[in-house]
């Protein structure tokens, strides 16, 4: 019985943690090297992330540094950062990338904001299937007479109890990517 809640509560934590990963990525007009974590580049017939073929870090609020350490593949992360369409254009110095953030402009913004809605939803679904399936779980157990009823109930309000404190920072999450994004 603790085995299955212990589960559902780091399964839960790891929907979290996902939710935290994809809106990283998503663009608030401020600079962050997440925003290049998918981008692959062609690294001797290899498509290898961005991040292990050279270094990324933030310059200032508008801008990240692109260093590689193998000078010749200069060209290919260029144009790996353009055809992954997110809107920076790199700008090149012979031996490393400028890469300027934009502003995001008020529509874009609503879009975005759009989008995070879409991912917190998301999120609170993947929640709340794995309550389903904790549930689902401890049902079966009294059925199989490994829980009483006393058990089963007192169980099932702990997970809705998780449940609802993940639901919860989910929202917070959002709440505060949203204030990010909007924010001129």
């Amino acid at each position: 019985m603790k085995q299955v809640i212990k589960d559902a509560k780091s399964r839960m934590d790891k929907s979290l943690e996902a939710l935290r990963a994809e809106l990283a990525k998503i663009r608030s007009g401020k600079a962050t090297t997440a925003l290049l974590d998918g981008i692959k580049v062609d690294f001797y017939g290899n498509m290898t992330p961005i991040n292990q073929v050279g270094n990324l870090t933030v310059l200032d609020a508008h801008s990240l540094s692109f260093t590689p350490w193998d000078k010749t593949i200069l060209s290919h992360v260029d144009k790996a950062i353009l055809e992954a369409n997110i809107g920076l254009n790199p700008v090149s110095d012979g031996t490393n990338l400028r890469i300027p953030i934009p502003p995001l402009n008020e529509e874009r913004r609503k879009e975005l904001v759009k989008i995070v809605k879409k991912f917190g939803e998301d999120s609170k679904v993947a929640v709340r299937n794995i309550r389903r399936d904790a549930n689902e779980h401890l049902k079966r157990e009294q059925k199989e007479k490994k829980l009483s009823e006393d058990e089963l109930k007192a169980s099932e309000d702990q997970i809705q109890k998780i449940t609802d404190e993940h639901v919860k920072l989910v929202d917070d999450v959002l709440k505060h990517k949203e204030m990010e994004i909007l924010e001129v």
